[in-house]
């Protein structure tokens, strides 16, 4: 099963740079320029590694019990928020309800750029979610997010037959279950590490932008029990 995995990744990482080809190209017609400098489109004067300080810093007050995101939420809701959005970081989370991205590094409303799937997997879609975070809205860093008890990866590893398209997950958290075994932690951050390398392959739009610096992509890891998100090596 492993080195028919393997086999596949090529043809799935063809299947995701086609995907995201596509939805450059639908960039473009939609006037959005994407050969243009990201300088100009670009809202957050952080460079990579300050944004992804800013969600660590954020983490560790959440674990602290220092949130201050809250008090910002408040004030930010009574400025123009409606007319635009200024997020520093983007994150690609698992659809767990435990895992409430904004929180869990105590951002406020308009800083973080969302995109969430079970078992935090890329997809075409997922990929041209993030590239408009960063072709258009100017995100520093991604951070693809994996965390304990996570279903999707469990029931990977299980391999049990289950209803409607629930299955559908199962090929692209398989490299990872092959990485880390049974082990579901183990399992869980090589999901995480593997689709973050896939996505910054992938997407020409991603993969140029952090060869020139002006991106970073991350994995990481959310224990529920203690609140406290790693980044995976």
């Amino acid at each position: 099963m492993k080195r028919l995995v393997e086999n596949e990744m090529p043809s799935r990482r063809r299947f995701l740079q086609l995907g995201a080809a596509g939805t450059a190209a639908g960039l473009l017609l939609s006037g959005w320029e994407l050969a243009a400098p990201v300088e100009v489109r670009a809202q957050s004067n952080l460079s990579p590694d300050a944004a992804l300080k800013e969600l660590m810093d954020g983490n560790q007050r959440y674990t602290s019990g220092k949130l201050k995101a809250f008090d910002e939420d408040l004030a930010i809701l009574k400025q123009k928020t409606v007319e635009k959005q200024e997020p520093f970081a983007a994150v690609l989370s698992c659809a767990d309800s435990r895992v409430p991205v904004e929180i869990v590094f105590d951002q406020s409303i308009g800083h973080v750029f969302v995109t969430r799937v079970a078992g935090n997997v890329v997809t075409p879609e997922i990929i041209g979610s993030l590239e408009y975070g960063a072709a258009v809205l100017g995100t520093k860093v991604i951070l693809v997010m994996g965390h304990s008890g996570c279903g999707a990866v469990k029931a990977t590893i299980q391999g049990k037959s289950v209803p409607g398209q629930i299955s559908s997950l199962f090929p692209h958290i398989q490299p990872g279950v092959d990485r880390g075994g049974t082990n579901l932690e183990a399992a869980t951050k090589a999901n995480a590490k593997i689709q973050a390398t896939l996505l910054s392959e992938a997407s020409t739009v991603i993969s140029e932008m952090v060869k020139a610096g002006k991106l970073k992509v991350v994995a990481g890891y959310y224990d529920l029990g203690s609140g406290t998100v790693t980044l995976v090596e």
